[in-house]
């Protein structure tokens, strides 16, 4: 199994990596397969099914699934061109596609809300239709996206990980049991495997401007978020807040009353900050999605700012140990809200993140997996219930508790020698299964939990 570093850590734009980016690359995929199929095709049609539907509107899935079929991809995202071009459609009814001309869409026709029963492979389904001048279908896909912004057809879901191709690495662990044992074989610590594993298919010098530009989104996305005012959009009048608790810190700062928990404020500003901008709809790197993007990041700059001994030159370790986890966590469960809840989004950052910390805090391989083991731990059962369908509450609160918790499993770990009666795989099934239990209410749908509970009008 091999899933990169920079899939795990993706660049894109909020508020979802499932209902925002997912839909966004699928569009886009459907376009390279219509060029290719060479259908004169006059007209395009979408239709959104199960929590793509549910909370569309709250995570602009409408607009991203508008403007993938107009030819824009998340990591190039231009929002000022974005707004023209979708009021241009909206005026006319016709997309600009290049390659394909001026296609008819009617986003008031053509783009269906299917709140009936989910399609068959997953709770975030969505078909893409192009059609001729009699309107007949001359080609037809079906998208699944399964979480963190990864999409697959039909048919590659139904093929599972036997169809994807498996490139070649020197250290192909599938499970946490197996890290350990390569680790504990090779001498290596988790990063220095992950790091030959991406070695295997780009340079040196690749993958450290990857990670660089990876961490340098992260960081100016806090930085922005800092400096954030006003009201959230959506229509909940949710006021963002970090700025102003980053500027009452500040001033907080040498003075002889500051409670010993004072740490933990600046930890949640810094993951509430890039949630914020995630909110807003502005640029944030899934880790390893959206709506749980704060938690990663936060927690390295908690450790660069906070942390005796920090360096930046070992961000770069912290990310690939992360990517580590993140990875096993997809292969073997899940990382969508719409499939496993909250549990799966902000459990697993925070798993990431405690491993990350603990790895560039001199943990060995076993505290490492510990430190990821206590973290996800202690989310397992948490639904994932926004209220409006909006990534704001519960969500911005709870990655700023999520990379508390990641730092709190990180120095519990480093405090034992790695040994622990729960193995992470254990703890990684047992999330599998409780998503696979948890009622489909509680699973990104906005039908159950805060969502019926608080008013958000």
């Amino acid at each position: 199994m091999f899933l990169s570093v920079f899939e795990v850590f993706k660049i894109g734009i909020g508020p979802s990596s499932s209902h925002t980016m997912g839909p966004m690359v699928a569009a886009g995929r459907f376009l390279e397969a219509l060029r290719a199929s060479h259908f004169r095709a006059q007209g395009l049609r979408a239709s959104l099914h199960g929590s793509l539907a549910f909370t569309g509107v709250g995570h602009a899935t409408d607009r991203a699934t508008i403007l993938g079929l107009a030819g824009f991809m998340p990591e190039s995202y231009d929002a000022a061109r974005a707004e023209a071009v979708l009021a241009e459609i909206r005026a006319t009814g016709r997309i600009e596609v290049a390659g394909l001309g001026r296609l008819g869409f009617d986003p008031a026709r053509d783009l269906v809300f299917d709140y009936g029963p989910p399609l068959a492979g997953h709770a975030n389904g969505m078909i893409l239709s192009a059609t001729d001048a009699e309107g007949d279908v001359v080609l037809q896909e079906t998208y699944y996206s399964i979480g963190g912004g990864f999409v697959l057809t039909a048919g590659e879901l139904a093929g599972g990980e036997a169809a994807r191709p498996r490139p070649a690495c020197p250290w192909p662990f599938e499970t946490a049991a197996e890290m350990l044992r390569m680790a504990a074989e090779s001498g290596l610590g988790i990063a220095a495997m992950k790091r030959a594993n991406e070695l295997a298919f780009r340079s040196p010098a690749e993958l450290d401007r990857g990670l660089a530009r990876l961490w340098q989104v992260m960081s100016d996305c806090i930085d922005r978020g800092l400096k954030g005012e006003g009201i959230l959009p959506g229509g909940l009048r949710v006021r963002r807040r970090a700025g102003a608790i980053h500027t009452a810190l500040l001033a907080e700062r040498g003075l002889n009353a500051t409670p010993p928990h004072w740490v933990n404020d600046w930890i949640s500003t810094y993951a509430m900050a890039v949630n914020e901008e995630n909110a807003a709809g502005g640029q944030v790197v899934t880790a390893p999605t959206n709506g749980a993007a704060g938690v990663v990041p936060a927690v390295i700059r908690y450790w660069l700012d906070h942390v005796p001994g920090a360096s930046a030159a070992r961000v770069g370790e912290f990310l690939l140990t992360a990517a580590a986890i993140g990875g096993i966590v997809k292969h073997n469960a899940s990382i969508s809200g719409a499939e496993c809840g909250c549990q799966a989004e902000v459990g697993s950052a925070a798993a990431m993140a405690a491993a990350g910390l603990a790895a560039v805090m001199g943990g060995t391989p076993m505290q490492v997996e510990n430190a990821a083991e206590i973290a996800l731990e202690h989310h397992l059962g948490m639904t994932c219930d926004p209220i409006r369908g909006l990534v704001q509450v519960p969500c911005i609160e709870r990655n700023g508790l999520g990379a508390i918790k990641a730092v709190s499993a990180a120095s519990l770990a480093l405090r034992g020698d790695g040994t622990h009666l729960v193995p992470l795989d254990a703890c990684i099934e047992t999330m599998r299964q409780t998503g696979a239990d948890m009622s489909h209410k509680y699973k990104e749908t906005a039908l159950g939990g805060l969502a019926v509970n608080v008013p958000n009008c």
